[in-house]
């Protein structure tokens, strides 16, 4: 059965975007010395799941959880994180910082029920 899941990011710039997750998110990680030197793989935090309805094309998006946007967004700034505006959802406060690859990523304080403990 199922027992985990794996996310891929596809980066023009693998290096910094691991130097990213590793520096800035602080995310624990092992190193894949089958893949060749700095093929990291980190420990997410943990996830949940949810299936939203599409107007076109089904899309898969990626969306890191905080507690406090206002905070997290004022930490990445200082760490040179480009983010955008915050804006309320109805489900949380949201807004997206940018890699250093150029990909952006979700970010949200939630305010809807979670299945994690």
């Amino acid at each position: 059965m199922i027992h985990g899941l794996h996310l891929l990011f596809h980066s023009r710039d693998p290096e910094a975007d691991r130097a990213f997750l590793r520096d800035v998110l602080g995310w624990p990680y092992v190193e894949d010395p089958a893949s060749g030197a700095g093929w990291l793989i980190f420990r997410t935090p943990p996830a949940e799941l949810g299936v939203h309805p599409a107007g076109g094309e089904p899309v898969v998006s990626l969306h890191l959880m905080c507690d406090d946007i206002g905070a997290t967004v004022a930490r990445l700034a200082a760490e040179g994180v480009a983010t955008g505006p915050v804006t309320d959802e109805g489900y949380g406060l949201a807004t997206t910082l940018t890699l250093p690859s150029g990909a952006p990523i979700g970010l949200y304080e939630p305010r809807h029920a979670s299945p994690l403990a």
